[in-house]
């Protein structure tokens, strides 16, 4: 029965080759003859804006201090941790200058701080950047 079935795959395979096995031709329908249904658009919904991503377009490259999280302030040298826990604790600010007015600075704080008012801002509190009290612990472990 092996024999058989081995003689039988060869003979298939030998006429296959020498292109001997009848087949038929495939038949494709002409596209050109089909009626498609038009469509119209009647009106085109705005897109929906992220209220977080429209917040950080505004700011820029400058550090919100109303928003910003405990890890953000690690690029200004001598404000993570401590001084950066005292910002986020005490926010939100009105205007950049009463970070100064914090109580329990040191003068080295007041001072550190003073150097870089230039890089930080100040604007509304929104929600969709302070829901979830995840300024001090943002889940980025390294």
């Amino acid at each position: 029965m092996k024999k058989l079935g081995r003689v039988l795959a060869l003979v298939g395979l030998l006429l296959s080759c020498l292109g001997l096995i009848p087949y038929q031709n495939a038949r494709a329908a002409d596209l050109a003859l089909v009626n498609w249904p038009s469509t119209f658009m009647l009106a085109v919904e705005p897109s929906r804006i992220n209220k977080a991503d429209y917040k950080l377009g505004e700011i820029g490259d400058k550090l919100d201090l109303n928003h910003s999280n405990l890890r953000q302030f690690r690029k200004y040298r001598g404000m993570f941790p401590t001084l950066a826990a005292k910002i986020v604790d005490k926010a939100p600010f009105e205007k950049v200058e009463d970070v100064l007015e914090m109580p329990d600075l040191t003068e080295r704080q007041i001072k550190l701080l003073k150097a870089n008012l230039d890089n930080f801002t100040v604007t509304p509190p929104t929600s969709a950047l302070l829901e979830g009290d995840n300024r001090l612990n943002v889940g980025i472990y390294d």
